[in-house]
């Protein structure tokens, strides 16, 4: 098969669409899919630069969902057959034409969503509903803040929390991601290059603050997020763009009753990622069927030009998700 290998850690121009050697067939609990599309995330930029490993086991290219046809079928696997079609959750290996995954890590495909376009689902919404739900457990007439509105994750986060009857905020770095998050359904937006959001949420939330913050910046901004908390509110910090290290003021936590929440997808336990697909499936699929929630892709490219998708996204060029569709395949 062919695949995006990664020459060395660096820049855009080490991804090589090569051929590699087919994986090995799938064992029991996995089927084997023959990929149509994937998307790019952050993780692989950051696994492209030499910085964020494959888990053990998973394999060495990148892409982390991808929506294809299953090929074959292990042991011990019900409820998929041969000739089906699905989105994937995967620890990697997405940038290819065929992937091994765990079954329980399957999505069926949504109805009026097709087979490319499903390649934009699995991590936004396994990460929103995960950590702003299962965790965090907003609730209707709270306010959720989102930094990074215009991201995959932000576009998903702003329709799921909308449906759930929350007020949503969100930051991005133009005035047209911001218009764009308004139409999608968020109360307010501020641009982060010209505004403190931590007043201008006090302002828009007549002092209360957020009750649930989504946060892919990390250490640049963990003081001025737990500063912006409102009392019992709920830091989720998913993504480290501002770096790791920060000072954290207890005090302030202690005073609002609050807390700070870290997690990553990539690295759980299958058992654990089984369990949040399972959730989504019951809960989110049937907002995508009545269209409360619909897929945002910024483009579609070639999967042969990984290296210009990861420009895009290194950018900030994107609203929404950026696919890439193995040759012969086109949304």
């Amino acid at each position: 098969m062919h695949a995006v290998v990664i020459t060395e850690p660096g820049g855009p121009q080490v991804l090589r669409w090569t051929e590699v050697p087919d994986p090995a067939p799938p064992g029991e609990g996995d089927v084997l899919l023959s990929i149509a599309a994937s998307a790019v995330n952050r993780a692989d930029l950051m696994q492209r630069k030499g910085l964020y490993p494959p888990p053990p086991g998973a394999p060495d290219y990148p892409g982390m969902e991808c929506s294809g046809t299953v090929t074959a079928v292990g042991a011990g696997v019900d409820g998929w057959h041969v000739g089906d079609q699905a989105a994937a959750l995967l620890a990697g290996g997405g940038y290819a034409e065929q992937v091994v995954v765990p079954a329980a890590q399957l999505f069926p495909i949504p109805e009026g969503v097709d087979l490319v376009t499903a390649a934009a689902l699995p991590e936004v919404t396994a990460t929103v509903w995960s950590n702003v739900f299962m965790l965090a457990a907003l609730r209707a007439e709270e306010v959720l803040l989102v930094h990074g509105g215009g991201s995959g994750i932000g576009t998903c986060a702003i329709q799921l929390a909308k449906a759930a009857g929350a007020s949503v905020i969100v930051t991005a770095g133009s005035p047209d991601k911001l218009a764009r998050c308004l139409e999608l359904g968020a109360d307010v937006g501020i641009n982060y290059h010209d505004e403190d959001f931590v007043a201008r949420v006090r302002e828009e939330t007549e002092g209360h603050g957020a009750d649930v913050i989504l946060d892919t910046i990390g250490a640049k901004y963990l003081a001025r997020n737990v500063e912006t908390l409102a009392q019992n509110g709920r830091l989720v910090v998913i993504g480290l763009q501002g770096g790791t290290k920060a000072e954290l003021d207890l005090g302030a936590l202690l005073g609002k009753r609050a807390a700070v929440l870290a997690t990553t997808l990539r690295s759980r336990p299958p058992e654990e990622k089984a369990a949040i697909v399972r959730s989504v499936i019951s809960y989110v699929w049937p907002q995508l069927a009545a269209g409360t929630l619909k897929p945002v892709v910024d483009r579609v490219l070639p999967m042969t030009e990984a290296a210009a998708a990861h420009r895009v996204l290194e950018d900030g060029a994107n609203f929404g998700k950026v696919l890439l569709a193995v040759p012969g395949h086109s949304s």
